[in-house]
């Protein structure tokens, strides 16, 4: 049932991480803050296609 995201930075719209998730229990798209690599700073990162 969990299917594999990507997680893309809010500033610079890179893929920089893959999670998977639950998509029947959360249909809602995830928003976690993590560190980009490019822009070398946390930045808010958003649910992607993979």
């Amino acid at each position: 049932m969990r299917e594999i995201i990507s997680l893309n930075c809010g500033e610079c719209k890179r893929k920089n991480y893959t999670v998977t998730k639950n998509k029947k229990a959360h249909q809602e798209k995830l928003e976690v803050a993590r560190f980009c690599r490019a822009c070398r700073k946390h930045t808010p990162h958003k649910e992607g296609k993979v």
